[in-house]
């Protein structure tokens, strides 16, 4: 991965991560950096999986690599925000 692709899964993974954050119903009690974090990696692997199902490079927008980025992203931000619940 060079350069420009770290900088846009990056930029990328901060849409994910608040998208995926307003799907989750309710309130979340982690901050703006997990979240980004969260979707940071739910936008790399959400890209890898699409690339494994070959949904990846579609013509116009990606929307099934976006739903799956955003839907790993909503995952991660309950099972981080139920993680922290607990303590």
């Amino acid at each position: 991965m060079e350069i420009d692709g770290i900088i846009s899964a990056i930029v990328i993974g901060i849409v994910i991560g608040i998208l995926g954050r307003l799907v989750v119903p309710g309130r979340q009690r982690i901050g703006i950096l997990w979240t980004i974090l969260v979707g940071i990696v739910a936008a790399l692997i959400g890209s890898w999986i699409a690339s494994a199902f070959d949904v990846a490079d579609t013509e116009g927008v990606d929307w099934i690599e976006w739903l799956i980025q955003i839907g790993l992203a909503a995952l991660g931000v309950t099972a981080l925000d139920r993680s922290r619940a607990r303590r």
